[in-house]
């Protein structure tokens, strides 16, 4: 018997698996993200290919976007704006100084090609690309320049920023004192303003925008509450009375309040505190000719002419207040109540030039000496006060003497009279007149001595009882006589004054050379002109004299074998002395008496006609 037929509709055993379906309308989900990439990936290619060498998409330097430009425009653009920027002028601020800096002369440029090479590189990452569609991309600037340049104008800024801490300090006026306020300093960071300015720079914004540079503050050592308790506890009571100094032998002196006040001296202690001290120096001068009272005074050496030989007066110690141990004694005292009282002990005072220095100067001989003769007696008052001033004198090797710079002013109060001076070429009257008898004496003395002639000025006109050629004349603060002993020894200054007859000066040291002095015949020779000048008073009549040029030559030898060692030549040019003559000078017409008829004119007469008669 045949099985019967499955029932196609029968109801599934229980417990049977149903096999899934596979959905014809799910395939294109599988296929469309497949072409999605090999769409983007046709895009990625194609971006790139269009791209080539332009820089990249929305690319930004500093502002200037140079984005999908080739790299020539680019260069173009980033020149054309940025570098101006980079070069100017821009304004520093540091605290509240304000400068300029010059990238220019500190050579600082953008450097454009190397600006473009970096932000040319184009993005392979595919989705860095994808990005920059929707965003700028910022690359620095290279900025190229000359660091020690920059550092040098930094430098420069600095000098004007960096302030020195000024401590808290007394200021005492008169015997008053009061407390001077701290000043903090300050200092530019010149570190962190090469990266500010770096950074300016590189960010490329406006030149007018000041670029602001951090300051580091240096503090004070001492402040206002350390000046103020120095104050009070010292300088007060220093300066509020007297202080008596006594010596070993009883001597006295008396220190007032203005000289302690003048002494005080003021220093950044240890702790921050105000050190108060005394100076020895000030304090010697505020008590002056007193302590000459105390002890002996010490004497100098000094050198001594006795015929033709010089010889040296040795020194002499004395005794007197130590000014050191004055001040060291007298700070303590300063803080007590009146009366108050100070010991000065007595200790050695050596002299300021002991006998081994006068020694060692090697004045053993005369080198040279020269006389010149006058016979007025003003001029010869003149030349007796300036002597005697010079007289002594000591010229150590090296140093320049100068006549105006040792006598100082020569005027009445220094002993002076009025005697004659040439002024614009006449021969008048001055106060001091007649030196230049004696600047000519010592500019011989140091021609035959073989010394440096530093600088002398010759007559206008030959003075005839002068040596034509060597001689020199002085007028003070406008003509000088100066000379350099630029021998190794020392020089020593003799003047000798005869009333009415002469002056002599001596130099004396150690001799080097024998000086020949050779004059050539006069040249050039000049007649003078005349002058009439009104005889009013003030007219000199003189009767003139011929000028000449003449030259002089020393000649340097040596004293023991007469060898010659060198020639110096000295040309001078005398000008032609005018002659003056003096006129009488017309004297006016009296007064009240009637002036001369006018003048006819030339020419024919003049006619009558139309001229009214008039009666005889």
């Amino acid at each position: 018997m045949a099985a019967p037929a499955a029932d196609t509709h029968a109801t599934p055993t229980v417990g049977a698996t149903e096999q899934p379906t596979r959905s014809r309308w799910r395939r294109p989900a599988v296929l469309v993200p497949a072409g999605l990439l090999l769409v983007l990936g046709v895009a990625y290619g194609a971006d790139l290919l269009v791209a080539g060498d332009d820089v990249p998409r929305n690319t930004v330097v500093a502002g200037v976007d140079i984005g999908g430009l080739s790299p020539s425009a680019a260069a173009t653009a980033l020149s054309d704006q940025l570098a101006p920027r980079v070069t100017a002028d821009h304004v520093l601020v540091a605290d509240d100084v304000q400068g300029v800096l010059s990238p220019a002369t500190a050579g600082i440029t953008l450097d454009v090609d190397g600006t473009v090479q970096a932000a040319s590189g184009q993005p392979l990452n595919p989705w860095t690309r994808l990005v920059s569609l929707f965003g700028e991309r910022e690359v620095e600037p290279v900025i190229t320049g000359d660091e020690t340049a920059l550092t040098a104008q930094l430098d420069a800024f600095a000098e004007t920023v960096d302030r020195a801490p000024a401590d808290a300090g007394i200021a005492v006026e008169g015997t008053t004192a009061t407390v001077v306020p701290p000043v903090t300093g300050r200092q530019l960071d010149r570190t962190a303003a090469a990266e500010a300015v770096t950074e300016a720079l590189a960010s490329g914004g406006d030149p007018e925008t000041p670029i602001e540079l951090p300051v580091d503050t240096v503090d004070v050592q001492v402040d206002e509450a350390a000046a103020q308790q120095a104050l009070d506890d010292v300088v007060t009571p220093a300066l509020a009375a007297p202080v008596t100094v006594t010596g070993d032998d009883g001597t006295t002196a008396e220190l007032d309040p203005e000289g302690i006040a003048g002494a005080l001296v003021f220093a950044a202690g240890d702790g921050g505190a105000l050190d108060v001290s005394l100076d020895p120096g000030a304090l010697q001068t505020a008590l002056g000719d007193q302590l000459g009272d105390f002890g002996t005074p010490a004497e100098d050496a000094r050198f001594e002419v006795t015929g033709d030989s010089i010889a040296v007066v040795p020194s002499v110690d004395g005794t007197g207040v130590d000014p050191n141990a004055l001040a060291a004694s007298l700070l303590p005292v300063l803080q007590q109540p009146e009366p108050r009282e100070v010991t000065a002990s007595l200790g050695a005072v050596p002299a300021d030039f002991t006998t081994d220095e006068a020694n060692a100067l090697g004045i053993v001989e005369q080198v040279s000496s020269f006389t010149t003769n006058f016979t007025s007696g003003a001029s010869g008052t003149n030349i007796r006060v300036v002597a005697e001033f010079v007289d002594g004198a000591v010229v150590l090797p090296g140093e320049t003497f100068s006549l105006n710079g040792y006598t100082g002013p020569r005027g009445e109060a220094e002993g002076y009279v009025p005697a004659g001076v040439i002024n614009n070429g006449e021969f008048t009257q001055a106060v001091g007149g007649g030196i230049s008898q004696f600047a000519t004496t010592m500019f011989n003395a140091v021609f035959f001595a073989g010394l440096e002639d530093v600088y002398h000025k010759p007559h206008s006109y030959y003075i005839s009882r002068y040596p034509a050629g060597r001689e020199a004349t002085v007028y003070y603060d406008s003509i000088d006589l100066q000379w350099r002993n630029d021998s190794p020894t020392g020089i020593y200054v003799q003047t000798e004054w005869v009333a009415g007859g002469s002056i002599t000066v001596t130099f004396w040291g150690t001799r080097r050379y024998e000086i020949e002095s050779v004059s050539s015949d006069r040249y050039n020779v000049r007649t003078p002109v005349v002058q009439e000048k009104p005889d009013d008073g003030s007219c000199n009549p003189q009767g003139g004299a011929n000028g000449f040029d003449i030259t002089v030559t020393r000649i340097f030898e040596d004293p023991v074998s007469g060898a010659q060692i060198s020639t110096e030549d000295f040309q001078t040019r005398y000008a032609a002395e005018p002659v003056i003559r003096c006129v009488p000078v017309e004297a006016p017409a009296p007064s009240g008496t009637a002036p001369g008829a006018p003048a006819q004119p030339t020419g024919r007469r003049p006619s009558r006609v139309g001229r009214p008669w008039r009666a005889a």
